[in-house]
């Protein structure tokens, strides 16, 4: 399968750094590309039992065969960029980035008005990253992009026009998304959203990518889902029953305590739906069934943990393909050979 989109299906923080960092090892993808948002997504991967953050690379750095770039509808906050190539120059990754020349620069006037403004910060709960203002001035088409920047030259480059040539040499691209779909501008629960749609369809966008070239769409979500900031979440738990089971989470990049529910398979199924999801992913079935904690063999799943596998694609209509049991990257049930 020569393209393949990851996407989160809930509210964020479904784990789909450690989707993409098991799929960019074992898949060997000579492409990946980042859509999405920006800096106000952080993505973790766990290696070797080291934790590496990431916001503005792409998550699959660790595989050093990889062309890793940056799609022209992702902004782009050089401090963070640069601060990202040190973080992780064990991985070779200066010498395999490419920025596309369109993208939104984040100014510091776009951080701080994401910071003090009292309805982004205050009603909504953004990250204060600056990407709402950012993404702001480019509608209004008076923002900075990228080749306005001398330090970023040595990085410019098109990335619609690298995929789509990997695209037509057979290449294995892997794409990228950020944020999840309840957060999309479109179809989330606005106006406690992000700053842009954040649907499969708009990360294909993001990178440059028609429709008709995707082959796959996989959805991550987490087996309890989580949310950051304000808005509805159906299914949530009291913090003192998230405390019992064991399921307190802080964001990647705010550092808040995260809001705890239960599956939600409506939202899930609709999800999948608007997405167009060809397989899912499932994150943290161990918070669920702590004894399915590291299992690499569905047949040896406890059943309970089994069940909840069928009621997924029971109720959600789409096969599960892909079961993180852990943190590290091992811990993984890949099923896409039986689908």
């Amino acid at each position: 399968m020569p393209s393949v989109i990851v996407v989160g299906g809930q509210w964020g923080d479904e784990g789909k750094g450690s989707i993409i960092a098991y799929l960019a090892q074992h898949d060997e993808p000579e492409v990946i590309a980042r859509g999405g948002v920006g800096t106000n997504a952080g993505h973790s991967v766990y290696i070797h039992g080291v934790k590496y953050a990431v916001r503005q690379l792409p998550t699959g750095f660790m595989q050093r065969k990889a062309r890793l770039l940056v799609g022209a509808g992702v902004l782009v906050d050089p401090e963070v960029f640069f601060h990202e190539l040190e973080h992780l120059k064990p991985f070779d990754v200066e010498k395999r980035v490419g920025i596309d020349y369109r993208c939104t620069i984040i100014e510091l006037a776009h951080r701080e008005l994401d910071r003090t403004n009292s309805h982004l910060h205050g009603k909504i709960g953004t990250t204060g990253s600056g990407c709402g203002p950012a993404n702001a001035d480019r509608v209004m088409r008076k923002a900075r992009q990228v080749k306005d920047i001398k330090e970023l030259e040595p990085y410019l480059t098109d990335v619609a026009q690298e995929v789509n040539d990997a695209l037509d040499e057979g290449k294995l691209v892997l794409i990228e998304g950020t944020q999840g779909f309840g957060l999309s501008l479109y179809f989330g629960s606005y106006p406690y959203v992000t700053s842009k749609d954040t649907s499969a369809s708009a990360i294909a966008s993001d990178v440059g990518v028609g429709p008709t070239r995707i082959d796959d769409v996989i959805v991550v979500f987490k087996s309890f889902p989580t949310r950051v900031g304000a808005g509805p979440f159906p299914t949530e738990m009291p913090e003192e029953e998230a405390d019992r089971l064991g399921l307190v989470e802080y964001g990647t990049v705010t550092g808040r305590r995260r809001r705890v529910g239960w599956f939600d398979f409506d939202f899930a199924r609709y999800s999948a739906r608007i997405n167009g999801a060809t397989m899912l992913a499932i994150t943290m079935l161990d918070k669920y069934d702590k004894e399915a904690l590291g299992v690499t063999d569905y047949d040896k799943l406890p059943k309970r943990a089994k069940e909840f596998i069928e009621e997924i694609e029971d109720k959600v209509g789409v096969p599960v393909a892909l079961i993180r049991t852990g943190p590290e990257l091992e811990h993984i049930i890949d099923l896409r050979e039986n689908i």
